[in-house]
């Protein structure tokens, strides 16, 4: 009886096509062998089950990965930021291995007994959408997905600002990396607030688009006695925020509201903040959006706008693993898009400025918080959701690290028909 081939040796020409003679990694496979690259890698990645090449075959690039990791056929050990650059540097292209790869992954798999039956994807995998994109019901789909997976576990993750947004770590000397998450998403709503007018005149009432747990809500009525309105189509977080905003003793001061930007048509306001929501606009929205909040500000009232931006824009498709197990129909525009957008709305644009750096760094301490508190992380919601989480933020990270993502704040104001923007005279007012 000749010796059983091990599953390193099937493997060994998958990886070759995929990297070039040497792994990126170490790789470990469920029958105890492996492929030990020379010389020092950042990391192991454990091949667990045949499961892994099975999710591989039957959803071929990104998705199948992204599967076989969720379900842990697949596990990474070591440090998971220098494993995803290196995976990152090993494989620029992701159509690398062609036919030829995809032939042989499915000799491989018939070998190992790969293909004698097709794995259902992990629960945490959302299901395309239906029906056009970015209608009201589809839009509250994708927010619930990616939203409505319990406070508790948001509350390990963030840490107690319940900020789901990129934080500004400032500081009078050095790079800021030692001030504390807590602090830093407080000088951030500090920083809209001011780009907003609000310490200017206390009082003021402010709507807060995609208002999350109401964290910035709660910083401009407290610290600048603003009226304000935050909205979210997230069920729970609608709940959680008006529970947070009670306990804070906030109740005279904040209204919060589950329902769609798009319904609020009618009211005014001085001023509005939307953070980490235009995300989930898309750019066939984005001429509404930007009208809507435009019809909802008095004259001299300002507009800031945060979000991921990215250059040329790119839509988050729907077979990548961003857009099945975090950002279903998310997209990122280019800001210079954004820019003309407020300015055919109506909007005189006054401010842009970037935090790429800063969302690397927020990036990181959520890792950090998820890693610290993981057993806990898994039981309030499951162990395939909070390896989604802490790939996924820390592939982000990377990217802001590398430019590949940036993060815009873009301030208008719309002026009156006589051209009074009320603006102050530079940007001292808010630094």
């Amino acid at each position: 009886m000749g010796n059983k081939p091990t599953v390193a040796a099937a493997f060994t020409p998958l990886l070759r096509l995929a990297f070039g003679p040497q792994p990126p990694l170490r790789f470990e496979f469920w029958d105890g062998s492996s492929i030990e690259p020379p010389g020092e890698v950042p990391g192991t990645m454990r091949i667990r089950s045949e499961d892994a090449l099975s999710h591989m075959i039957w959803a071929p690039g990104e998705l199948g990965l992204g599967r076989a990791f969720v379900s842990g056929a697949v596990d990474l050990d070591g440090d998971i930021f220098k494993i995803c650059r290196a995976l990152q540097s090993a494989v620029p292209d992701q159509a690398r291995l062609g036919a030829a790869g995809v032939v042989q992954a499915a000799d491989a798999a018939r070998k190992l007994g790969a293909l004698s039956r097709r794995p259902k994807p992990p629960a945490e995998e959302a299901p395309p959408l239906r029906g056009r994109l970015h209608t009201r019901a589809r839009d509250a789909a994708a927010i619930s997905h990616h939203y409505d997976v319990g406070d508790d576990f948001y509350r390990l993750v963030l840490g107690p600002s319940m900020t789901y947004s990129c934080a500004r770590f400032a500081a009078a000397d050095g790079d800021g990396t030692d001030v504390s998450l807590e602090d830093a998403q407080a000088a951030k709503h500090d920083l809209i607030c001011r780009k907003l007018g609000l310490a200017e005149r206390p009082g003021m009432r402010l709507l807060d688009v995609g208002c999350g747990w109401g964290s910035m809500a709660m910083h401009a009525a407290s610290v600048y006695d603003a009226q304000v309105v935050g909205v979210t189509i997230s069920g729970t977080q609608a709940d959680s925020a008006r529970k947070r905003v009670a306990e804070a003793g906030l109740s005279d001061n904040i209204e919060i509201r589950r329902t769609d930007y798009r319904d609020l048509r009618g009211e005014k306001f001085d001023a509005i903040s939307s953070i980490g929501m235009f995300e989930h606009v898309g750019a066939e929205r984005t001429p509404e959006y930007f009208e809507t909040l435009h019809s909802l500000l008095r004259p001299r009232g300002r507009l800031l706008n945060h979000a991921i931006s990215s250059r040329g824009g790119s839509k988050i498709k729907n077979r990548s693993f961003i857009g099945r197990y975090v950002f279903p129909d998310g997209e990122l525009q280019d800001v210079g898009n954004v820019v003309l957008a407020m300015e055919r709305a109506g909007f005189e644009v006054r401010d842009v400025e970037s935090l790429r750096e800063h969302y690397a760094l927020t990036l990181r301490q959520w890792v950090a918080n998820l890693e610290s508190a993981w057993p806990e992380a898994v039981s309030q919601t499951s162990e395939g959701r909070a390896r989604v989480w802490r790939i996924y933020m820390a592939a982000s990270a990377l990217g802001f690290e590398d430019g590949g993502l940036n993060l815009h704040q873009v301030l208008g104001v719309v002026p009156t028909p006589e051209g009074n923007a009320a603006m102050p005279a530079t940007r001292r007012a808010w630094r």
